[in-house]
Order: structure tokens, then sequence, then C-alpha cells
């Protein structure tokens, strides 16, 4: 949250850009230097033991100082200058219900801004209430060193690796890469087919090892008038349409910084804007801060009110115990 504003607009592009700038290249940290983060609030349906899911998401797109010995953030004064460059971070939020219990994820990914946002570290984890799960990626030249921590049997702890392609795309990346902050990523009406990393969230639905896939990107010719939470806008789509499995439809503002308007795959998943600000999310942790939910479309979860201890009720007789049951012979449906 505190980027490196001097070296960010000295600093020559130190690895190669992920797409040729089709127009003049905005000025990114006029925008994006400001000391705050984007946020943006989304309605959600997420695709989840067979059925759509009603939930929210939050993206927050925020400048931090990056360290690749340690492969995280860079706290002020802590690391030789040869070792911070600036990154653009997604923390990617999603919270939905599954009947009586509900799932909390978050994806992390950092990019490198003078790297034509190529991502330096992406992870993942998972929150239910049948466990936790927690996987990252680390790119370390041509290759990517990973880890995995899992409750699950057969996946539990392990090192994870795979190869880095030229001009590979994780998918995390995509909420980021496609907004074209330094210039865009394809001209109107182009169209690219890259080595694609299907995220790590669909590989642990699916309780199956990431591999490098093909997808095909194409930008539409043309913007249009679309209708918005933030009015009606011009916006224009990219589709990514990968090798063999799901189609994803991301539409954009087309005025600067692009924001994310909605996104949709045939996989069933989609979100949709409900509002967005820009604001130093990490002072506003006091009681009282969530009102700024507003801002972006959300409200705080309520909270059950606790009764006086005179009105507590009596405790109930504990209830009697059932016959036992034959032991299942089923096998168990993996969370």
């Amino acid at each position: 949250m505190r980027p490196l504003l001097a070296r960010a607009l000295l600093a020559p592009l130190l690895l190669p850009a992920l797409a040729a700038p089709a127009r003049a290249a905005p000025d990114f940290w006029g925008h994006w230097g400001d000391g705050k983060a984007e946020l943006d609030g989304y309605a959600l349906v997420e695709p989840r033991y067979g059925q759509p899911r009603r939930g929210t998401a939050v993206l927050i797109f925020v400048t931090e100082d990056w360290s690749d010995s340690l492969g995280v953030k860079a706290d002020p004064g802590r690391h030789p200058p040869a070792d911070v460059s600036p990154a653009l971070k997604l923390n990617f939020v999603r919270d939905f219900q599954t009947g009586v219990y509900d799932y909390n994820l978050l994806t992390s990914v950092f990019t490198r801004v003078d790297g034509g946002f190529a991502v330096a570290k992406a992870s993942f984890s998972s929150q239910e209430w049948c466990g936790h799960v927690y996987q990252q990626w680390l790119v370390r030249g041509p290759r990517l060193e990973g880890v995995l921590h899992s409750y699950f049997d057969g996946e539990a702890d392990r090192p994870l690796a795979l190869p880095y392609p030229d001009g590979g795309l994780f998918e995390e990346a995509l909420p980021i890469v496609l907004r074209g902050l330094k210039g865009d990523y394809l001209p109107p009406g182009g169209s690219r087919t890259v080595p694609l990393l299907p995220s790590q969230m669909r590989a642990r639905f699916a309780h199956q090892p990431q591999a490098w896939g093909q997808a095909t990107i194409r930008r539409a010719p043309s913007s249009s008038r679309v209708a918005s939470a933030l009015g009606s806008l011009e916006a224009f789509t990219y589709t990514v349409e990968e090798q063999g499995a799901d189609t994803t439809t991301y539409t954009l503002e087309a005025a600067y910084p692009h924001r994310l308007l909605a996104w949709s795959s045939t996989s069933g998943e989609r979100g949709t804007l409900l509002g967005s600000a820009r604001l130093p999310y990490w002072q506003l942790n006091a009681n009282g801060g969530e009102a700024y939910l507003a801002q972006i479309g959300l409200g705080p979860t309520p909270a059950p009110s606790i009764p006086p201890a005179s009105a507590a009720p009596s405790p109930a007789a504990p209830p009697s115990p059932a016959a036992p049951t034959a032991p299942s012979t089923k096998r168990p449906i993996r969370r």
C-alpha cells in the first residue's frame, strides 16, 4: 500500500509485457498512486454440489511493494532496493451459502506493474465447515513452485511444481490483465491463443491437480452501452474460451480504469457489479467502519442480539439418546 512511485515511474520494463499496447498507455500511477484501494462489490452466483449458490464477491485492487526474496508484500525499510518492486495485488473474496454451512474463499494474486502484470505469486484459501485448504504458486523464472495444504485424504501436505510457458496466463490474473491498465491487452476485434492455467479454486473444487491448457482470448470489435450499478456506461467485452472447458465473458467499463462490470461463465458462475469505491480500507476497521460497505453495494453480516442475563432461557432437558443404527456401507461424498 506504499508503492515505490519514483522507482515505478523511472524503471524500465524488466519482464516481457503480456501484451503490446494498442494505443497510448494511460497514466497508471496518476490513478493508482493515490494511496487507496479500489473496492468492487458483486452479487455472486457460484455453482457448488450441482446447484447454483447465491452470495457476494468483493474484488480489492491495491498497489503494494513486493519482495522477490521472500515472496511477500515488502514493509518499508526492511529490504534492499534491488529486492523491491511495485505490484498490483488483487484479493478476490467469495462468500456463499451451501445449505446449513457457508463457504469463505480468498484468491490473492500479486502482479508486476513493471512487467506487463505478469504474476509473481498466486494463492488460494478455502474455509467451510468441513475444513480448510491453502495452496500457492510462486513464479521462479521458467517454473512455478507451489505448496498445497488440505484436510482431504490424498491431498494433505505436498510440494507442487509446474513449468511456466512463455506467454502463459493465470486465470486468477485475468481481472487485472484484461483491464488494460497500462495499455490494451488486445485491440478491438483482436484475438490471441495462449497457455492458460485454470484457477486454484477450480482445481480444489474438482480435487484435480492443476495443469496448463490452451485458451483463445477475443475482444469484441466495438463497445456498447450497458446498464450497470454505476449507471448507463460504454463497455467492451472479452471472451476467454478454454479448449475442452469453460468459456467466460468479462464486461469492462470503456473509460479508465476499466472496472469489471460483470462476468459470466458456462460453468454457471457469474458476478454483477453492485458498487465501487476507492478507499484506504485498512484504516476503516473500527466499529462503524462497516458503513462504508454501502458504497460497494453491500452491508455488514447481521449479528444476533444477545439477550440480557435475566431473560436467558432455562436449560432444556437433554434429548433421549437415539437408538443405534448399523454403520453405513456407502462411500462418503467428498466435500
